[in-house]
């Protein structure tokens, strides 16, 4: 697969090729808290108004709570009064999967991380201009870093090779 990652220096590289992480359901349990394991590893779904990152107001990036790929900015955060995190637009269309859900009498567009398939929310087309959507993620499914540590995001395969291209 190919993503977009932060590289030692805090740039965003890519796309570049990087392998799925894939881990047994005992290291997940290990690594995660109870609620970000039921969110991610089982789709689960926090309750509204209830996590610390709804009404985080502070620059940086949103990533994946599992393995570090980042997902979303901070300028692309909205208030949807929602209840969850919402972005109107990925950080890098190759890092999300984007799927058909069926579960609970509904059709809708789950999103997850396409490094390690963690479960992240959905996707509405009821979002502010100028894309239209609405990702509304689970503040558990996510790790927030401030712009000024975006360093601390780096992923070993940006120094893996040449990248093919900045997003």
């Amino acid at each position: 697969m190919k993503v977009s990652v932060f590289n030692r220096r805090g740039e965003l590289v890519g796309p570049i090729d990087c392998e799925p992480v894939v881990r047994d359901e005992a290291v997940w349990r290990a690594q995660l808290t109870p609620a970000q394991y039921a969110v991610t590893r089982h789709k689960g779904t926090e309750r509204p108004f209830c996590g610390g990152l709804v009404d985080n107001h502070r620059s940086g990036v949103y990533a994946c709570v599992c393995c570090g790929l980042p997902l979303f900015t901070s300028e692309t955060k909205f208030e949807s009064g929602s209840g969850w995190p919402s972005f109107f637009r990925p950080l890098a269309d190759g890092n999300l999967l984007l799927d058909v859900d069926r579960s609970h009498g509904m059709v809708r567009t789950e999103v997850t991380c396409v490094r390690c398939e963690a479960h992240l929310g959905h996707v509405f087309d009821d979002g502010p201009r100028p894309t239209g959507l609405r990702f509304c993620i689970n503040g558990e499914a996510l790790a927030f870093v401030d712009a000024d540590r975006l360093a601390d995001l780096a992923d070993p395969v940006a120094d893996s090779g040449p990248s093919r291209g900045t997003t």
